[in-house]
C-alpha cells in the first residue's frame, strides 16, 4: 500500500519542524528567560510559542526567516501572558543560570552589574538590545519583529548602549569595562 501525498506532506511539514525547534530552541529560551526572568514561565513561554508556530507553521514563508518569526510569536504570546496574570516575579539575583558555573567571580560580578543596568532601560532601548545581543538580529531584523523603522532601531541600539555607559560610569564603585558593554557593531 502506497503512502498518500497528504501523509508525506505531513512527515516532511513535521521533520522540517522538529529542525527548526532542534536548531533555535536555545535562542528561544534565552530571550524567554531575559523576559519572564523566571526559567519556570520562560519555558511555559517557550512551549506555548512552539505550539502556535506549529499550528500556523504554513505560515512561514522562508525557513531562512525562522528565528525573527519565532521572536515575533514569542513576544506576543508574552503579551498575551501578561494580559491574563501577572505572575509572581523572582528576584534574577536568585536564579542560576547554567552558564555562570563555569565563570570567576569577578565575571559573575560583572555580568550581573550588566545584568541589571540593561534591566533599568526603558523598554522602547531594551528590547532591540536584547533581539540584538542576545538573539543576534541585524537592526533591518530587529525592525520587523518590533515593527519599526530601521533608522529608528539603529537610533535606539545606540542610546541603549549609551544609557548603558552612563549608568556602569556613574557609580565609582563599579568597574565595568568597556568589553562588558554589548558590541556597538550592527549588521543590516
Amino acid at each position: 500500500m502506497s503512502k498518500s501525498p497528504v501523509s508525506g506532506h505531513e512527515s516532511e511539514r513535521t521533520r522540517r519542524y522538529q529542525a527548526m525547534v532542534d536548531e533555535l530552541y536555545q535562542d528561544v529560551y534565552r530571550y524567554a528567560f531575559w523576559l519572564t526572568r523566571n526559567p519556570t514561565v520562560a519555558e511555559d513561554l517557550v512551549q506555548e510559542t512552539f505550539l502556535r508556530a506549529w499550528r500556523s507553521f504554513d505560515s512561514l514563508q522562508s525557513e531562512g526567516a525562522a528565528k525573527a518569526w519565532l521572536f515575533t510569536i514569542l513576544r506576543r504570546e508574552n503579551a498575551r501572558m501578561y494580559e491574563r496574570y501577572r505572575p509572581e516575579l523572582v528576584d534574577i539575583d536568585d536564579v542560576a543560570v547554567a552558564e555562570e558555573g563555569n565563570m570567576e567571580p569577578e565575571q559573575r560580578r560583572r555580568q550581573a552589574e550588566l545584568h541589571q543596568a540593561i534591566l533599568k532601560l526603558e523598554k522602547e532601548y531594551r528590547d532591540p538590545l536584547l533581539l540584538q545581543v542576545i538573539g543576534g538580529f541585524s537592526g533591518k531584523e530587529i525592525a520587523g519583529i518590533l515593527d519599526l523603522n530601521n533608522n529608528t532601531v539603529m537610533t535606539r541600539l545606540f542610546r541603549a548602549r549609551s544609557k548603558l555607559k552612563d549608568m556602569l560610569h556613574d557609580e565609582p564603585d563599579k568597574t565595568i569595562e568597556q568589553n562588558d558593554l554589548p558590541s556597538e557593531e550592527v549588521t543590516d
